[in-house]
């Protein structure tokens, strides 16, 4: 991944909306502990999946999906891309691509769920892990 490819993600937009392990209190939250919380959102947009240890998201309406969103740098992106197996030259070959959701702070990248999701429980409301 070149730094002129973060370079112009961050220059479209410096925010990122999660939905998974990376919010607060999860087990990947520290991957965000330097990036600047905006705030909570939902969107009806993605639909999650259960995959087990965490979620996946799919680009399918839902009845709302809580999300979290930061403000992050270019290196921040670069290392959220590495966690989340996002491969910007094959994008369909990683496990997530990077995708631009409106959120009430703006436009936002979100990771989408490369692989099938059939069998996975669905979650149409509310967020992960469900309450």
């Amino acid at each position: 991944m070149s730094a002129d490819h973060l370079g112009a993600d961050i220059a479209t937009t410096p925010l990122v909306a999660v939905y998974g392990t990376l919010k607060k209190g999860l087990n990947n939250a520290h991957w965000l502990s330097a990036a600047t919380w905006l705030g909570s959102d939902t969107s009806t947009d993605l639909t999650l999946y259960d995959i087990g240890p965490y979620p996946g998201a799919k680009w399918q309406s839902s009845r709302g999906i809580t999300l979290e969103v930061y403000r992050v740098t270019a290196s921040q992106l670069a290392d959220l891309d590495v966690l989340e197996d996002h491969r910007p030259e094959t994008p369909a070959r990683g496990e997530y691509q990077r995708r631009l959701i409106t959120t009430r702070f703006g436009t936002a990248w979100v990771y989408l769920y490369n692989p099938s999701v059939a069998g996975r429980e669905m979650i149409d409301e509310g967020g992960w892990p469900r309450q």
